[in-house]
């Protein structure tokens, strides 16, 4: 049987598929969600890398505002710009 929750075990087919289903779900969804975060933080560093490759003085003010970003076409955006601009505030234009 399938234990469920602090121990208890699901007494029907029903009730151990369903729970075994929901846990198949959260790990899913918890896998997606990691991939997804973890691109996010890989586009925020490639954007701070190429502003130090191309010398652009990253302010304090600039580096809050990229690495509180949550939206990945803005990161990628900001990742294409990042290589063609002269100081930090046109990275926000």
């Amino acid at each position: 049987m399938t234990a469920g929750l602090q121990g208890y075990e699901y007494q029907t087919e029903f009730a151990r598929r369903y729970h075994s289903e929901g846990k198949a779900e959260g790990k899913a969804e918890g896998r997606l969600e990691g991939r997804v975060e973890g691109r996010l933080e890989a586009g925020i560093e490639i954007v701070l890398m190429l502003l130090a490759a191309n010398g652009i003085e990253i302010t304090p003010a600039g580096r809050r505002r990229i690495t509180d970003c949550t939206d990945i076409e803005q990161i990628e955006s900001w990742a294409i710009r990042a290589g063609t601009i002269g100081r930090i505030e046109e990275l926000f234009d």
